[in-house]
C-alpha cells in the first residue's frame, strides 16, 4: 500500500509514523513552499519515499502520483485538505463528495451548506469592512460575537466580543493579516456567540459509514483581549449517555458537508436549545499522542484512520463500544502568563516530575521569545495526565498551573 499524505506535519507526523508501522510506503505533498514553523517543525523527510510540491496546477502532479503507483491521497493538517480531496477526485481514487469541497474549509459556507441539512449552526455573516461588521453585530440583536478568520486553524485570530467596537477592532486585526497558512483574509467571519458544554469528535469514514474513535470535551478560558485558550480536555466514553446526542449530530453534520472517506474533527456546543455547530475539519483532530490515547481510551483516532486506509473493511468492523476508557486521562494546554525569553528546558524535568504526566510535547528552545499564551498557536506545548483516580490528575493539574504562574517557561 503506497499512501501520499498532503502536509505531513503536525499530527500528520503520528498518521504516517502508523502507516510506515503497518507496512505503507508514504509520499510526501506539500501544499506551499513556506509553511509555518509551528506546522514543519519535527518533519522527517526521511519517512517518505519521495517529496513532491503540491502548490502549483494538481492536473499533473495527480498523473505523477499515478505513476507512482499511490493508492490513496489523505491530508496530514487542515493545510492540506483542499488538495487531499482534489486530488483523491482526480485520480478516482475514495475519498469526499468533491462538489462540498469549498464547504469543508470556508467557515461560512460550511455553515451555510450544514444549515441547509437542517443542522443547527450559529448566526452569522461574512464582511469585508470592519464598519459593516459592527453595523450587523448592532441590528442582530446579539449580546455576544465571535469573529474569526474564514480559512484558518487553532483559534487563530479568534476574538469574543461584547460591543460593536469589540467587534469593529477584532475584525480589523483579521482583515490586516494574514491567517495560519500565510493567506491574506480578504473577509471576516462574525457569528453568534453560543454557550454551553463544548465537545469535539474525532471520527474516520469510509464509503459514507461513519465511525466515532474519540469524544472529547472541552475547558476553555478567556484569555487577553477576548481570545479563547484552550486549558484542557477530557475524553467522553463514545457508548456513553452523554455521547448520543453528539453522536447524531456529527453523523448529520458530516453527511451534509460531504465527508465520505478519512479522518474528521468537528466542535460542537451542547447548549440550552440543543447541540450547535461549531466547525468541522476533514482531518485528523491535533494536539495529540496516539499510543497515550489507545492505552487510556481504547482506541486513537490516528491509528483507527491507519487501519481503515490499509484495510477498510477494519472500520466496519470496528467496535465503538470499545471506546471507554481505562481510568482518568486529561489533554492538558500549556499556559505561558508572562511573555518573556526562554533561558533553559530545566522546566521540563519539573513537569516530568508529576506523578501522573505521561506525555509532554513542546517546540520551545533556548533563547527564544515566547509570548503570553493568547490562543493554541503561541501555547508552549501540551501534556497528557493519566491516573486510575482522577483526583491525582486533578492535584497535578494544579500543581503544574501553580508553576506556570511563577514564570515556569521564561524565569
Amino acid at each position: 500500500m503506497k499512501i501520499a499524505v498532503v502536509d505531513g506535519h503536525s499530527t500528520g507526523r503520528a498518521l504516517v509514523s502508523a502507516l510506515r508501522a503497518r507496512g505503507s510506503v508514504c509520499v510526501h505533498v506539500q501544499s506551499s513552499p513556506q509553511m509555518a514553523e509551528f506546522f514543519t517543525r519535527g518533519f522527517r523527510a526521511d519517512d517518505f519515499e519521495v517529496l513532491l510540491d503540491g502548490s502549483g496546477d494538481l492536473v499533473p502532479l495527480a498523473r505523477q502520483l499515478a505513476g507512482l503507483g499511490v493508492d490513496r491521497v489523505v491530508a496530514g493538517t487542515e493545510s492540506g485538505v483542499m488538495i487531499a480531496d482534489t486530488l483523491s477526485h482526480l485520480m478516482e481514487l475514495p475519498g469526499n463528495r468533491y462538489e462540498t469541497l469549498a464547504a469543508r474549509r470556508d467557515k461560512k459556507l460550511m455553515a451555510e451548506t450544514a444549515a441547509a441539512a437542517g443542522v443547527a449552526v450559529p448566526r452569522g455573516t461574512e464582511v469585508a469592512d470592519a464598519d459593516e461588521a459592527a453595523v450587523w453585530f448592532a441590528a442582530s440583536g446579539l449580546t455576544a460575537a465571535v469573529v474569526k478568520p474564514l480559512n484558518s486553524a487553532g483559534t487563530d485570530n479568534v476574538r469574543f466580543c461584547g460591543t460593536e467596537e469589540e467587534v469593529r477592532d477584532a475584525c480589523k486585526s483579521v482583515l490586516a493579516s494574514d491567517n495560519l497558512f500565510g493567506q491574506p483574509n480578504a473577509t471576516v467571519l462574525v457569528q453568534e456567540r453560543v454557550h454551553g458544554v463544548e465537545y469535539y469528535a474525532n471520527t474516520v469514514s469510509h464509503d459514507g459509514v461513519h465511525r466515532f474513535a474519540e469524544l472529547w470535551r472541552y475547558t476553555k478560558r478567556t484569555g487577553s483581549g477576548g481570545r479563547p485558550v484552550y486549558d484542557y480536555e477530557e475524553p467522553v466514553p463514545v457508548g456513553s449517555a452523554e455521547a448520543a446526542v453528539l453522536r447524531g449530530f456529527v453523523t448529520e453534520t458530516l453527511d451534509a458537508l460531504g465527508v465520505v472517506s478519512g479522518a474528521a474533527h468537528t466542535e460542537v456546543m451542547m447548549t440550552e436549545r440543543g447541540p450547535v455547530l461549531i466547525e468541522s475539519g476533514a482531518r485528523l483532530g491535533g494536539g495529540t499522542a496516539p499510543e497515550v490515547v489507545e492505552r487510556y481510551a481504547g482506541t486513537s483516532q490516528t491509528g483507527l484512520l491507519a487501519d481503515t486506509l490499509m484495510d477498510p473493511a477494519r472500520l466496519a468492523s470496528f467496535d465503538e463500544a470499545s471506546v471507554k476508557g481505562a481510568g482518568a486521562l486529561r489533554n492538558v494546554a500549556l499556559i505561558n502568563p508572562t511573555a518573556g525569553i526562554v533561558k533553559s528546558l530545566d522546566w521540563t524535568e519539573r513537569l516530568r516530575a508529576l506523578p501522573t504526566l505521561l506525555h509532554l510535547s513542546h517546540g520551545a528552545v533556548v533563547g527564544q521569545y515566547l509570548p503570553d499564551t493568547t490562543d493554541l498557536i503561541n501555547s508552549p506545548g501540551y501534556v497528557f495526565l493519566a491516573a486510575e483516580d482522577p483526583r491525582d490528575i486533578e492535584r497535578d493539574y494544579r500543581a503544574l498551573r501553580a508553576m506556570e504562574e511563577e514564570g515556569l517557561y521564561t524565569r
